[in-house]
């Protein structure tokens, strides 16, 4: 067995030294990203001992950017926007500017590039939605008022950032780096150089983007979905598992490949896409180890980059950039959220939780620098920032929670606190998404409730096995007269009455059946051809279950399958009773 697996030793090396790192982290109640990033160092070229595969870890992390990015588009919920639409969209946006022409600030003081400053600004500008989300858990706020505003938020400086991608690539020549592919340039990087006018760059790119994003919206909506019922119908949840992983990676690297946009974009167009689909919480729920596998490489790849020495060597630099971080971001956003006239301890909560960077960050970085835009003691003072300010982020926290203490406890009673009224309106905005949202479940709930009362075999199932049935059944219709089985034909489907009637001809008998009741099940539980004709005798909806999901699914449920042998038995029995009936009836009659 060969020993030069450098893929398998920097995976290796990378996923233990992550555990162990990421466990301590967690035990001194620091987010596991930390611990990470720690990893990446101890591997990487700046510190001894093991160094792993630079190319290999930056190929794994890209792997990583993507199934983030499609993390993001398949979490992206615009209800929940739209709910915070007042303070998150103006808040995000404003934050962004101003955070952003603070680090340009620095970069001028530096000596840097105005391209420099800008990647430098908008990198410390957005928050990391890893850490939030685990910081608002922890805290019990995910569900608060200021959680979803901090989330809403974070949701906005996601979307812009992604026009940053899409952006910084045609204007990287304007702002004094290079096209991407040249010189320098990171392999895997797709995008609109110019040897033209910078309008003309920015029209081109704008325009791929367009195209990428209504083929995406128009075509994905009508595609994604019959691809994921078909591999839903099989039961196999490994080919579910990488037929979400398929169309991640293969939306990202196509559209790259055919449009010219980042990887990051298309991923993100794919969740957005399979977001829309009644299957994104199976999809979200099945393809989560492996984003969080790639993610920690991500982490990991990013550490390795990160030369320690540069808080040594500068570190002045490195205190401004966490000051602009903790202190400097969180004052824009505590002003902004007071001038839209929200309370105070709003602001105070929207100010801690945006008061530390993380991934973006670091996609940001990786794009600056293979764009000769930004140099590398740029990457060197954000990631220092990124784990400084991660480390931190629990202390503002409790900085801003005894606050607020003091701060209420200072009001005096009876007087209303300021922006009272403005909360009040969010307050009604996100109890009226949360019931939508309560609904819409309801609905599912209600549909799956209804199946078993419709179908009371059915019960014998529990409720997430009725739910896998519900998404193999083919829904079909039939008008009155029309035939749905024909006798002699072979056994190719169940079929479930949701209503209507029908009416099954079987030597010289009609039977009747009504809603809620099912047919075809026993030709295929015998393997014989139709013995009868059915049908329609009113408008039918009908629910069919294809030959082989019948028999897939009832091998994984033998209960059912018992259950629909006896009904048939029972079917057939009173059938040759009711034919013995006839007959006997017909000879009296022709005695008589």
């Amino acid at each position: 067995m060969p020993h030069d697996v450098p893929l398998i030793s920097t995976i290796a090396i990378a996923f233990g030294l992550a555990f162990i790192f990421g466990y301590i982290a967690d035990r001194i109640r620091l987010p596991p990203l930390v611990g990470y990033l720690v990893a990446g160092i101890i591997v990487g070229p700046f510190t001894p001992g093991f160094v792993a595969d630079g190319g290999l870890a930056a190929q794994l992390a890209e792997i990583g950017v993507i199934l983030l990015m499609f993390g993001v588009g398949l979490h992206f919920s615009p209800s929940d926007l739209l709910a915070v639409r007042k303070i998150a969209i103006p808040g995000a946006v404003g934050q962004i500017g101003l955070a952003t022409a603070l680090g340009v600030g620095l970069a001028w003081l530096w000596g840097w590039s105005l391209g420099a400053g800008l990647v430098l600004g908008l990198s410390l500008s957005v928050a990391s939605t890893v850490v939030l989300l685990k910081a608002l858990e922890e805290r019990d706020m995910l569900n608060t008022a200021e959680g979803r505003v901090a989330v809403g938020w974070l949701i906005v400086e996601d979307l812009a950032m992604v026009l940053a991608l899409v952006l910084l690539p045609a204007l990287a020549e304007v702002l004094g780096g290079h096209a991407p592919g040249a010189a320098g340039g990171a392999a895997g990087d797709h995008g609109a150089g110019s040897d033209g006018p910078i309008w003309l760059t920015l029209a081109l790119t704008l325009g791929k983007v367009a195209a990428f994003s209504v083929l995406a919206i128009v075509l994905g909506p009508r595609v994604v979905p019959v691809i994921l019922t078909n591999v839903a119908r099989t039961g196999s949840r490994e080919l579910f598992t990488l037929s979400v992983l398929a169309i991640a990676l293969g939306v990202a690297y196509g559209s790259a490949v055919l449009f010219g946009v980042s990887f990051a974009l298309g991923a993100f167009f794919a969740g957005v896409v399979l977001n829309e689909s009644r299957f994104s919480h199976k999809a979200a729920t099945d393809s989560m180890p492996l984003q969080d596998a790639f993610a920690v490489l991500f982490f990991v790849s990013v550490g390795m980059l990160f030369d320690p020495s540069i808080l040594i060597r500068d570190p002045l630099a490195v205190i401004a950039v966490v000051a602009l971080i903790v202190v400097g971001k969180s004052l824009i956003a505590f002003g902004i959220v007071i001038l839209l006239r929200f309370p105070v301890g709003m602001g105070l909560a929207v100010s801690a939780s945006l008061a530390q960077i993380g991934e973006f960050s670091f996609i940001l970085v990786g794009l600056g620098l293979s764009l000769g835009l930004l140099p590398e003691e740029g990457r060197d003072l954000v990631l220092a920032g990124a784990l400084l300010s991660i480390t931190l982020n629990p202390a503002v926290f409790a900085g801003v929670a005894a606050l607020r203490k003091h701060l209420q406890a200072k009001r005096p009673a009876g007087v209303p606190p300021y922006g009272w009224e403005q909360f009040e309106q969010l307050q009604s905005s996100l109890a009226d998404a949360r019931h939508q949202a309560e609904e819409r479940e309801k609905e599912h709930d209600l549909q799956i409730q209804a199946l078993a009362k419709t179908f009371p075999v059915l019960s014998l199932l529990d409720a997430h096995e009725q739910e896998r049935l519900m998404m193999l059944f083919r829904p079909k219709s039939a008008v009155p007269g029309e035939r749905i089985i024909r006798k002699g034909d072979r056994a190719n489907a169940m079929y479930f009455i949701s209503s209507g009637a029908v009416e099954v001809l079987m030597e010289g008998q009609t039977i009747r059946l009504g809603a809620g009741t099912m047919f075809g099940e026993m030709a295929l539980l015998s393997g014989q051809r139709r013995n009868a004709d059915v049908a329609a005798v009113d408008y039918c909806q009908l629910q069919v279950l294809e030959r082989r999901d019948f028999n897939q699914f009832t091998a994984r449920h033998p209960a059912l399958r018992t259950a629909l042998i006896d009904m048939a038995a029972q079917r057939r029995k009173m059938n040759q009773q009711d034919a013995a009936t006839d007959e006997a009836v017909a000879a009296s009659e022709s005695a008589a």
